[in-house]
């Protein structure tokens, strides 16, 4: 293959590691570009793989390490941003490692232990490999994966409902919202919901938080009305999970929100309104009156 074509053939390893170390699609689209650029002027180089994912993994470490301010000072919760997809484009079974709640828990890692904990549990790399990657002794990377596992196990998300009852769970739950159901909203959600919205100080959302059923229902019945007009939202698999996406009557993304399932409720809903994580989302295409085939863009 010409070299190009082995960069392709590791594109998707590339992005895969990169997002979840960065949570952001541009970002991490941004550091497989940078490692393009290199690899086109490295060298021999005896393993492609080991060599792009040294590449990609150091430049993102070096990027959380100046994000890490930056995200202390985000106005309100900060939520990766989004990859949506079709309800159907997405496998049967959810990778939670790809998830919402399970890229927010990353953020209490420091960049190399994420880098380590990434490399080890998600894509299997051997120690060794680990190592050299990050710039450390063999021993020394597993102390920080054992520590990095024992770190995420308390908190690691746990998802046991199917694609087709998640799907079902969240158009229930829309519906209710829509026509100001409170009793239909309660009767989806669990006791202990948390509802997360991300704006980024953009535009309106909550600055906290906002737990329980009661309140999570008051405060979506409350906002609803205020909605743009002509809003319309889709089913979608957001970060692998059943979620939505709603648009402006011009069809640009106005936000994605993931939902967790567990135990046939809703456990939390992370709501991404922060415009400049949804440039990633591509509009919703309307066809002409004349053609009889669906619009384009999640349903």
């Amino acid at each position: 293959m010409s070299r190009d074509e082995v960069f392709e053939e590791h594109r998707p390893l590339l992005f895969s590691i990169a997002y979840r170390m960065l949570g952001s699609v541009m970002d991490a689209e941004d550091v497989v570009q940078e490692a393009f650029v290199r690899w086109r002027g490295a060298g021999e180089v005896r393993s492609p793989r080991a060599y792009l994912s040294s590449v990609v993994t150091r430049l993102c470490i070096d990027q959380l390490r100046s994000a890490r301010a930056r995200r202390e000072e985000y106005a309100g919760p900060w939520l990766p941003e989004p990859l949506a997809a079709e309800p159907a484009a997405d496998p049967a079974v959810l990778d939670e490692t790809l998830s919402m709640a399970f890229l927010v828990l990353l953020e209490s890692l420091s960049p190399v232990e994420r880098a380590v904990f990434l490399l080890r549990e998600v894509f299997d790399y051997g120690y060794a490999e680990i190592a050299e990657i990050v710039g450390k002794s063999e021993a020394n990377c597993r102390q920080i994966a054992r520590r990095a596992r024992q770190s995420v196990a308390a908190r690691r998300p746990r998802f046991d409902v199917s694609p087709g009852e998640g799907e079902r769970l969240v158009r229930r739950f829309v519906e209710a919202s829509m026509s100001g159901d409170m009793e239909g909203l309660l009767q989806v959600m669990s006791e202990d919901i948390t509802l997360w919205t991300d704006g980024g100080g953009r535009v309106r959302a909550a600055r906290n938080p906002i737990h329980g059923a009661d309140r999570v229902a008051r405060f979506l019945l409350g906002v609803i009305p205020e909605a743009p007009e002509g809003l319309e939202i889709r089913y979608a698999r957001v970060n692998g999970q059943p979620g939505i996406v709603s648009y402006y009557a011009d069809g640009t993304a106005q936000g994605a929100a993931a939902f967790d399932i567990s135990g046939g409720r809703i456990r939390a809903v992370r709501y991404v309104i922060n415009p400049e994580k949804l440039r990633g989302i591509p509009p919703l295409l309307r066809r002409s009156s004349d053609d009889p085939e669906e619009e384009e863009g999640p349903s």
